[in-house]
């Protein structure tokens, strides 16, 4: 019933030759995290590596890389948590239909966590310096722990009860570190920051431990985005299939997760941060250097045969986009019941997840009314920016379903063409301003600091959209290569911004006020002049400015990644025709984003050269990673 470590995880997916053995020495600088990549793209198993330079310790990559992988490892509990997600829907249904679900009542108590005296996770003590530090990209300013289990305790209410299990990257050396120390970095609106919010008004340190590896279902309950006050214990006892064994410390201590292969024990002390960063993280750029919570590590342990599990973020996809596959699975159903009138939310992986959301909603209200007007949308839009994590959001795109029956906002292009043919640019656009964004986005005008827009589409169609592209647009001087992105969409090189800005400037006050003033806004004002009253202009509402048409047009992520995370609404969307009207902005002909790469934001992710060829010489013929790398 499910499994309670790595180890016996990798058996069983060796056994089914969904994992491999790699006996090579590697090294966990950058070399580790290429193979990784490459993995993934491929379909590739789950690898441990026995020989791991500098580290007595194996470490494994690709667990979670495909869809039939994680369906295997959670093969005896995926449906059980459906059924738990279908009664909290409708209670009533165990009435109707008994026999499927006659095992609830036990599949509930699995997610209680169970309190013990010990376990294995505390077996042997070692120094933070003995775990395997893997780099993930050349610019990182060390070597982090990518899937760790941050867990802390309510310092007001003690106790496994009002705990949170989160998933923030942990910086483990670098920058201004002492040899006990490492970077704690979490963002906006997670859990950790309630607890320490208590400890700072208490005076008091803020307990922590790190947890690494043990079920595969912790990492997946440490990422999902559960509502306040849902325990991400039980939801991990669910999906594990057996209760999460916690040793309970009685000394004002946070409890230990028995079965994990490594704990990591520490405390937050007030007052005290010291840079964190850069880091490549998941919308494709380096998170740049910022001050963040210094955790001082009392005490590290493991468990006998302990694995070191690893993932690799970057522009996606890439791993974690299968965490998030699975938290639509297994949340998405409950979507109606959380946000009246909604039937299906998408955080857009390609786009870099916080950047774009798709929504499809509905206009129920006053159907005697013929009318094409946002209404309820507009108010679904505020309940969905209103919900955890999806209050990040920087574009919410949202349409009435009732004029499509079965639209899914997971359905990408139909979703697109269907707002596409009916928005109107003068009336749908409603822009938050001077508010938040992820902590990872540089677009915006400081760290967490940019807007939002919500544009909520409904109606009949008022376009055709344009496939062929239009012969005769008359293009200002610095613009050039017109392409078609997609139905509706052009994508045309404007003039380059430069200088491109350093990795650890992120939080130099002169950048940001230059993002503020931004004097490449007169290209795009000479841009929407020109195309005023452009013929052919009709059917291609949507026009995105860039660095590289060729590429931002090569594919539908590759125009959905420049697109959204490249721009910042209140500053880089513009139209033709563009007015104010009663303080609501507008424009009658294309919208037009700015989406060049800013002096302001951070650089893309690149791969090293040198050791992308020393991969390559891997897995050629005769090589030790020859037939696993596609």
């Amino acid at each position: 019933m499910g499994f309670r470590s790595l180890a016996s995880c990798v058996d069983a997916l060796r056994a089914e030759r969904e994992a491999v053995v790699v006996e090579t020495s590697v090294d966990p600088h950058l070399e580790i995290a290429e193979i990784q990549r490459r993995l993934f793209r491929s379909g590739g198993p789950a690898v441990l590596f026995t020989r791991v330079r500098g580290s007595d310790f194996p470490v494994l990559v690709n667990l979670y890389g495909t869809r039939r992988r994680i369906e295997r490892i959670f093969a005896d509990t995926l449906d059980r948590v459906r059924r738990l997600v279908e009664l909290k829907i409708d209670p009533t249904a165990a009435i109707r239909r008994p026999l499927r679900y006659w095992r609830a009542p036990l599949d509930a108590l699995s997610t209680l966590p169970r309190r013990v005296r010990g376990g294995p996770a505390l077996a042997e003590d070692i120094s933070l310096s003995q775990l395997p530090r893997v780099t993930g990209w050349p610019g990182d300013g060390g070597p982090f722990i990518t899937l760790p289990c941050v867990y802390s305790e309510d310092p007001d209410h003690p106790g496994t009860g009002r705990s949170n299990l989160g998933m923030y990257r942990v910086q483990l050396a670098g920058n201004d570190y002492a040899a006990d120390e490492v970077g704690l970095h979490y963002q906006l609106h997670r859990g950790i920051g309630v607890h320490h919010a208590a400890a700072l008004r208490q005076g008091k340190p803020l307990r922590v431990n790190i947890f690494v590896g043990g079920a595969a279902a912790m990492a997946v309950a440490a990422v999902m985005p559960l509502p306040e006050g849902l325990s991400e214990l039980a939801f991990a006892g669910a999906l594990a299939g057996h209760r999460i064994p916690m040793i309970g410390r009685g000394d004002g201590r946070p409890a230990i997760y028995a079965d994990a292969d490594f704990v990591l024990s520490g405390i937050i002390e007030p007052g005290i941060t010291k840079p964190e960063g850069p880091f490549g993280d998941h919308l494709g750029y380096y998170a740049r250097k910022h001050d963040f919570p210094v955790l001082r590590i009392e005490r590290v342990s493991h468990r006998p045969g302990a694995i070191w599990p690893i993932t690799v973020v970057g522009r996606p996809p890439q791993e974690d986009t299968l965490f998030g596959w699975l938290v639509h699975e297994l949340t998405g159903p409950v979507i109606p019941t959380v946000l009246p009138g909604v039937t299906s939310v998408h955080a857009v992986d390609a786009a870099g997840v916080h950047p774009l959301l798709l929504a499809v909603g509905s206009e129920r209200y006053q159907p005697w009314r013929k009318t094409d007007r946002p209404a309820e949308l507009l108010t679904q839009a505020s309940s969905i920016l209103g919900q955890g994590q999806l209050s990040l959001a920087k574009y919410l795109l949202i349409v009435n379903g009732l004029e499509a029956p079965g639209l899914d906002a997971h359905d990408i292009d139909p979703f697109l063409d269907h707002l596409l043919t009916r928005v109107d640019w003068a009336r749908d656009c409603h822009f938050h301003t001077e508010t938040t964004i992820d902590t990872l986005d540089y677009s915006g005008v400081g760290l967490n600091v940019g807007s939002k827009l919500v544009v909520a589409a409904r109606g009949d169609p008022r376009r055709h959209l344009g496939r062929e592209l239009p012969s005769a647009l008359p293009l200002p001087a610095g613009f050039a290569k017109l392409r078609a992105c997609r139905p509706g969409v052009l994508a045309v090189e404007g003039p380059p911004i430069e200088p491109r800005s350093r990795l650890d400037t992120g939080n130099d006050a002169a950048t940001w006020r230059l993002a503020a003033t931004a004097p490449w806004s007169a290209d795009i004002e000479r841009l929407c002049a020109a195309l005023d009253h452009a013929a052919g202009l009709e059917s291609w509402p949507l026009v995105i400015v860039v660095d590289d048409s060729a590429f931002t047009a090569a594919s539908l992520d590759n125009f959905l990644w420049t697109t959204f995370t490249r721009s910042n609404p209140a500053a880089d969307v513009y139209g033709v025709g563009s007015e104010i009207r009663q303080k609501h902005w507008g424009c009658r002909g294309a919208l037009v984003i700015d989406a060049r790469l800013k002096p302001h934001h951070a650089p893309p992710l690149e791969e090293n050269e040198a050791v992308s060829a020393h991969v390559d010489s891997l897995a050629a013929r005769g090589g030790p990673l020859a037939g696993l790398l596609g």
